[in-house]
C-alpha cells in the first residue's frame, strides 16, 4: 500500500476464529498460557506474549500501530492520558542531575509538571520562548542537558516552532528531542520526518474527536520507547483498553475529520482578522501569524485552533463567552463541537500577567477550537457575541 491512510485503516488486531471484519475490544485484564514453560518464557521477555493488560493488550497495541503509521515512528506506548504520556517521557529518560530545556509556551499542567515535580527529582529545568533564534536556543544548553521539549503549535497561543532548526541542535549536542503534536495532529506534520526522536500525544483531542475519552501516547525511536515501556509497565499509567478501541476507530477517520476542521478554521480566521472589536487574529496559516513562513514550511494545515484578542481585555472575554449561544464552554478541545475559552480567566489566570504575556496570553486572548458544524454558523455565532 502505498498511502498512510490505506495502510492505517489496514492495520489491526489479528484477527480471531470468529472472523470478524471489525476489529474485537479485547477487554480482559489478563491472559492465560497453556503451561508453565509458555509463561515462564513472557516473564523473561523472552517473547511478545500479552501477559497482563498495564504492560499490553491486542486493543491498545492497534491503537498504538495505527499511530506509529500516521507518525512515520518505529515504536510506541499509550498511556491513559495526555499527561501521563508527557510525564512517562520526562520520567523513563531524564534523572537527577539532568537538565530539560523547554519552549516557555506549553500547557499549563506541563509547566507544573516541569516547574513544580521535575525539581523534586533533582531534574532542573529552562525555558526558551518560542521565537526564540537558534542561536538562543543552543545559548541555553548546559552540560546536563538531556531533553529539549517543546509544543508546536502551542497551546494556547498557536505559535509555531521550528522543528526542523531544533532537530539539528539536539543532534549536534547528542540531546533527545521531545515534541507534543497533540494540536496539529499527524495529519498537519509529522515531527519525526523532521527530526524529531519522540513525539507525545493527547489523544482526548483530535484524536478522538468527539470528546469521548482520556488517553495518551508516545511514539518515536525503539530505544527510547523501549525504556519509556518499561517505566510505565511498572509505574501504571497504561490505556484502558475501552478507551484504545475508541480511539483506535477515531484514527480512521481523523484525516476527514482534520480535513473539515482546518478548513472551517481558516474561513473563520480570516472573516474575523480586521473584525472592529479584536485586535488581532491568530492562525498559523494567516499570513499575518508571526510564524507563518515556518509554518507553511513543516505543516501541511494550519490546525483546528483559532486565537483572537478583544480589545478590551479580561471583562471582554469573559462578557464574550456569556453571549456565545452555540459553542461550548468546556475545559477541553479538538470535539465535533466548537468549543471557545478564555485562557486569562480559567487555565491560565494563576500565572501572573507577565507570565502570561511571557507566553503569548493577552488579556483578551480567545480560543477557539473550531468544530465540524457549519462554517457559517460559527462564524455567525461569534459575530453576535461580539456585537453582544
Amino acid at each position: 500500500m502505498k498511502h498512510k491512510q490505506s495502510k492505517l485503516i489496514r492495520t489491526r488486531a489479528d484477527r480471531t476464529s470468529e472472523k470478524e471484519h471489525s476489529s474485537p475490544l479485547f477487554l480482559t485484564s489478563s491472559f492465560t498460557f497453556d503451561n508453565a514453560e509458555d509463561m515462564r518464557a513472557a516473564f523473561a521477555d523472552e517473547n511478545d506474549d500479552n501477559i497482563y493488560s498495564r504492560f499490553s493488550n491486542p486493543t491498545v497495541q492497534e491503537f498504538v500501530d495505527r499511530l506509529c503509521v500516521l507518525e512515520n515512528a518505529e515504536a510506541g506506548f499509550a498511556t491513559a492520558s495526555g499527561m501521563s504520556a508527557v510525564f512517562g517521557s520526562f520520567m523513563a529518560l531524564l534523572k537527577k542531575g539532568d537538565h530539560l530545556l523547554s519552549c516557555n509556551s506549553i500547557f499549563g499542567s506541563t509547566h507544573t509538571v516541569v516547574s513544580k515535580y521535575l525539581p523534586k527529582y533533582g531534574i532542573d529545568y529552562s525555558y526558551v520562548g518560542a521565537s526564540a533564534s537558534a542561536a538562543e536556543w543552543e545559548a541555553a544548553i548546559t552540560p546536563q542537558t538531556k531533553m529539549i521539549y517543546l509544543e508546536t503549535p502551542t497551546n494556547p497561543g498557536v505559535d509555531v516552532v521550528d522543528i526542523a532548526m531544533l532537530s539539528t541542535i539536539a543532534k549536534k549536542h547528542k540531546i533527545i528531542l521531545n515534541v507534543d503534536n497533540c494540536f496539529a495532529t499527524p495529519i498537519g506534520q509529522t515531527p519525526i520526518d523532521l527530526g524529531a526522536d519522540l513525539v507525545v500525544h493527547s489523544a482526548t483531542k483530535w484524536i478522538d474527536g468527539q470528546g469521548r475519552v482520556l488517553g495518551g501516547a508516545i511514539v518515536g525511536r525503539k530505544d527510547l520507547i523501549h525504556e519509556i515501556y518499561l517505566f510505565c509497565r511498572s509505574t501504571g499509567p497504561s490505556l484502558s483498553p475501552f478507551n484504545a478501541w475508541i480511539l483506535s476507530k477515531s484514527l480512521e477517520t481523523l484525516e476527514v475529520r482534520m480535513e473539515r476542521h482546518c478548513s472551517n478554521a481558516l474561513y473563520l480566521a480570516e472573516k474575523l482578522e480586521g473584525h472592529q472589536k479584536i485586535n488581532f487574529v491568530k492562525y498559523p496559516f494567516l499570513p499575518s501569524h508571526p510564524h507563518y513562513a515556518i509554518a507553511k514550511k513543516q505543516m501541511s494545515n494550519g490546525g483546528g485552533i483559532v486565537c483572537f484578542e478583544l480589545k478590551d481585555g479580561i471583562k471582554a472575554g469573559q462578557q464574550f463567552l456569556n453571549s456565545l449561544k452555540m459553542l461550548s464552554l468546556t475545559a477541553n478541545l479538538g470535539d465535533a463541537k466548537s468549543i471557545a475559552s478564555h485562557p486569562a480567566s480559567t487555565t491560565h489566570a494563576k500565572l501572573s500577567e507577565a507570565e502570561r504575556s511571557a507566553v503569548s496570553i493577552t488579556p483578551g486572548l480567545i480560543r477557539i477550537s473550531v468544530g465540524l458544524e457549519h462554517r457559517e454558523d460559527i462564524l455567525a455565532d461569534i459575530l453576535q457575541a461580539l456585537e453582544a
